[in-house]
């Protein structure tokens, strides 16, 4: 009585050779069948890379950027340079103050001191400008 699996089991079984040294088989074209080949093959890319055109005048046109950033570069300004700002609710109501802070939904206007800072959502806004500038 032997102990261990039986040493025959263990032997692999040949692997081809012909795995190992695969050659890439290319047909020999003539110059003519070369032309009208690759001919094709640039037909197929253009009408892969083109889309359909419309009819003239129905060409629907690309749209605009979602997120111009142009909200951001003003607040980004007015904060720097602490510019006093006049903010117009929804309601009519005028709050006066210096934007510290903006994000996303709202804003957060520091006022004058005795009065209490405000966060405003931009939602609420009907209107801002820049204080002094009401006349003009």
């Amino acid at each position: 009585m032997t102990n261990g699996p039986d040493p025959t089991a263990a032997i692999r079984a040949p692997e081809p050779e012909s795995f190992g040294n695969r050659k890439l088989i290319r047909p020999s074209l003539n110059r003519e069948q070369a032309r009208v080949t690759e001919a094709a093959a640039e037909r197929r890319e253009r009408t892969v890379r083109q889309p359909e055109r419309a009819a003239p005048g129905t060409a629907k046109k690309a749209a605009p950027a979602e997120q111009t950033h142009a909200e951001n570069f003003y607040y980004q300004k007015q904060m720097q340079s602490k510019t006093p700002m006049v903010v117009v609710t929804r309601e009519g109501e005028e709050l006066r103050g210096v934007i510290e802070w903006y994000d996303k939904s709202c804003i957060k206007l520091n006022r004058a001191s005795g009065e209490s800072n405000l966060l405003i959502y931009k939602s609420s806004i009907r209107y801002m400008y820049k204080e002094g500038e009401e006349n003009k």
